[in-house]
């Protein structure tokens, strides 16, 4: 269905704050991708932070003028479709590479990050990125090593003085005085 001069504008307009707003991004092309897969692959999308939209190459390429992927307008070629992670900078790069799994016909050609254009293998590098709640977890144990060292080392010199007998030694002494 062709769009009309108005439809093509909020197009760009939508893609266009989604792509100021996204942590990075991955192009694929679709071809032979069956509805099935496409459905799975939009309700995975939404479920994890991922807009997903299939869009003319001219559209995309002025929706993300003025932005850092302004970097992969070169690079729009053939039929694509952009998947821009919205929540977390791994989440589209993993969305493509779980699908791609499945369906050879599904292959990232762009991935950008930062506004630096990256070369399309670097979509697994990109899934590789840890998730929020893992780079929570991460954080909170680096964060608790000190502590947990700290108190080791305490208790370590209270050990080493005799800190554990010292007060019933005390004890003693005020009892035969």
């Amino acid at each position: 269905m062709a769009l009309n001069l108005t439809q093509k504008q909020e197009v760009v307009a939508e893609l266009s704050e989604v792509a100021a707003k996204a942590h990075s991004l991955v192009a694929a092309e679709y071809a032979g991708t069956t509805v099935e897969q496409m459905t799975a692959m939009r309700k995975k999308a939404r479920e994890t932070g991922v807009y997903l939209r299939v869009v003319k190459n001219t559209l995309a390429s002025r929706a993300v003028a003025g932005t850092e992927y302004e970097c992969v307008k070169d690079a729009l070629v053939g039929p694509l479709l952009y998947a821009f992670s919205t929540e977390e900078p791994g989440a589209a790069g993993r969305l493509i590479k779980e699908f791609a799994k499945g369906n050879d016909k599904l292959v990232a050609k762009v991935v950008s990050v930062e506004g630096k254009l990256l070369p399309a293998a670097h979509v697994d590098v990109l899934a590789s990125l840890p998730t929020r709640e893992q780079a929570l977890s991460m954080l909170a144990r680096v964060l608790a090593e000190p502590a947990a060292m700290f108190a080791r080392a305490v208790k370590a010199v209270a050990d080493q003085q005799g800190g554990g007998d010292a007060a019933p030694a005390e004890a003693d002494a005020e009892a035969t005085a």
